[in-house]
């Protein structure tokens, strides 16, 4: 089933290896298209993966470090050279994800003391442990941890334009022909941020589940109303959040089975990668959600068993099936092996096979596989070097070929 091809929307894909989302960090700081970035997903795409999914690329035209964005007109000629060099190398679709994220700053404790001032007289001299005890949660947090805007500082006025900006985002993605577009509504950010039940707002857009779904629908919608019925639209969700009071697999199951019924082509589930319980960070340095325990089964490491997180996708692919659709659903987790990937595709644990870290590797995977050579894979380690220098905004390589001669910057 692995090399057998699988409808998408209206699409097909001519196998089922998918590459998820995976940020590189090899943009630069007006988010364009560079060599790098060029070099990376050609070599991708040479390997022969079913699809290809580009890194988060930013829906607003605002700076956010070597993160690629889609949020202006000018970037729609050098994305469209970008998919015409991949689609050239290899026969994979090519879909890129787009992300909105809220404001975040670096741990400054004497900045924050003398911002909380005013409101906490004296605060400047308290011990932590004072401070922990006598400051607002969120006023500690903000404090311990450096300022975050959350989706409850959000006027509804505000979060009226997030449709819009995905909206427009996806009609440049077309322009630039990519083959459809994956919205992000996973991990930390914003979309993600109102479908968890850590959603505290209390107006129509938090609490009850359909209060919570209500914006990623309004998404879906106004992306269906700028590129059309005919142009692949899917999304990559949370199975589950993995914190304290968070989205359970239930509640994922049932936001993915409506998100379906609105028409999204696929679905593509993850886990975890919160803000909620991520560490505290260095002073000088943002909060990195994928420091916690939900960020290391997001990105389950060798101590994991293989295909680890396949019940998300599992539950998520029922709940869909009981709605009376046949939507695909991508999984992922620790799949690096013919043997698990064919195993849960027999089983109907998913429909198409995500693979990040193991392409990252080695993006022969696919090829290397399909002629009987499995043997020659060089197989990921999952020690998670690649989500090190992630942390760090740092180019995003392998262990495995990045100490080469040449620096190791793009796979061999």
């Amino acid at each position: 089933m692995l090399f057998s091809p699988v409808q998408v929307g209206p699409l097909t894909l001519p196998n089922r290896v998918w590459l998820p989302a995976m940020v590189t960090w090899l943009s630069n700081d007006e988010g364009e298209v560079t060599p790098d970035i060029t070099a990376r997903y050609v070599r991708y795409a040479r390997g022969g993966a079913g699809a290809i999914v580009l890194e988060a690329m930013g829906i607003r035209d605002v700076p956010s470090g070597p993160l690629m964005r889609i949020g202006h007109d000018r970037t729609v000629s050098p994305l469209r050279e970008l998919v015409t060099r991949i689609k050239g190398a290899g026969p994979g679709r090519v879909f890129p994800q787009l992300i909105d994220f809220l404001k975040i700053s670096r741990r400054d404790p004497a900045r924050a003391l003398q911002r909380l001032e005013p409101r906490y007289p004296g605060c400047s001299g308290w011990t932590s442990a004072e401070l922990e005890a006598r400051l607002a949660p969120r006023d500690w947090r903000d404090y311990a941890w450096g300022w975050r805007q959350q989706i409850e500082d959000l006027s509804v006025a505000e979060l009226h334009q997030i449709p819009g900006w995905f909206a427009q985002a996806a009609r440049r993605a077309r322009e630039a022909g990519f083959d459809g577009v994956e919205l992000h509504f996973a991990h930390a950010y914003t979309m993600a941020s109102f479908l968890s039940a850590t959603n505290r707002r209390t107006d129509d857009y938090g609490g009850s589940r359909p209060n919570r779904l209500r914006l990623a629908l309004e998404v879906v919608a106004a992306v269906r109303s700028e590129v059309g019925n005919d142009y692949a639209v899917g999304c990559r969700l949370l199975g589950s959040d993995d914190v304290a009071d968070g989205s359970t697999i239930d509640d994922s199951a049932w936001f993915c089975a409506r998100l379906a019924e609105a028409g999204l082509d696929f679905i593509s589930v993850s886990r975890g990668g919160r803000f909620e319980d991520a560490r505290r960070p260095p002073i000088g340095q943002a909060a990195y959600p994928y420091t916690g325990p939900s960020g290391t089964v997001c990105m389950p490491t060798r101590e994991y068993p293989d295909g680890a997180n396949l019940h998300l996708p599992q539950g998520i692919r029922a709940a869909i099936r009981a709605a009376g659709l046949t939507t695909p659903v991508v999984g992922a987790g620790k799949i690096n092996h013919f043997s698990v990937a064919e195993g849960a595709l027999q089983a109907g644990q998913l429909d198409i096979v995500g693979m990040a870290r193991g392409l990252l590797a080695d993006p022969d995977w696919p090829k290397k596989v399909l002629a009987g050579e499995e043997n020659t894979v060089n197989a990921c380690k999952y020690t998670n070097v690649c989500e090190a220098l992630d942390r760090k905004h740092l180019p995003v390589r392998c262990q495995l070929w990045m100490k080469r001669p040449d620096g190791g910057m793009h796979p061999p």
